[in-house]
């Protein structure tokens, strides 16, 4: 997949960022939520620097991040819970079905 160069700005200043080939929304989506978390913080904590604002924009992600892959884990896990309840309760009821018939 190609990809080229897409324009976004992020407090005040513009950045030319490689983008996949029809990936450009998606992007630009995710720009515009980093730039209302970077003016977010900068207005909470004016003393620090655009890089020091970035680092913790970069936390607060991957601790929303990190949150989301547990709550995917913790779901798969009971989604398989659930699985296995219903095929052993199948099985059961096969068992059972083929008792009777015998």
């Amino acid at each position: 997949m190609s990809s080229h160069a897409i324009e976004i700005s992020l407090l005040g200043r513009t950045y030319s960022i490689a983008c996949p080939q029809g990936q450009e929304k998606a992007l630009q989506h995710v720009a515009q939520q980093l730039e209302v978390q970077l003016i977010s913080l900068k207005a909470r904590t004016n003393s620090l620097s655009r890089e020091e604002i970035a680092i913790m924009a970069a936390l607060n992600t991957g601790y929303e991040l990190l949150e989301e892959q547990q709550k995917n884990q913790d779901y798969n896990k009971q989604m398989d819970d659930k699985i296995g309840l219903l095929q052993a309760t199948l099985e059961n009821a096969l068992v059972e079905r083929s008792v009777k018939e015998d």
